[in-house]
């Protein structure tokens, strides 16, 4: 079984989140639990963390996350606009 870790940058954003963006991003959660390949692999200060977009009602939402045989990380959630500057610290 596959351990879902959070950090407390992701906790903060997902549970601010609305009832209705819940069910998008809870989908994306799991698919990145089926398949962690599934996200983009970043290159240079990011090398390892992988960022699944998605789409949660009408608007892109980017998830980036970190992953091993037993385990994925969740690092961060939101949309484009400051993102990886935020994931960077």
């Amino acid at each position: 079984m596959v351990k879902i870790l959070q950090k407390p940058a992701f906790k903060r954003i997902y549970k601010k989140l609305h009832n209705n963006q819940l069910k998008d991003v809870n989908q994306a959660i799991q698919r990145i639990v089926q398949t962690p390949q599934i996200g983009t692999e970043k290159k240079g200060d990011l090398a390892g963390v992988y960022v699944y977009k998605f789409d949660c009602i009408n608007q892109q939402f980017l998830l980036a996350y970190e992953w091993d045989e037993t385990s994925r990380t969740l690092l961060l959630l939101g949309v484009h606009e400051n993102f990886y500057r935020d994931l960077k610290t």
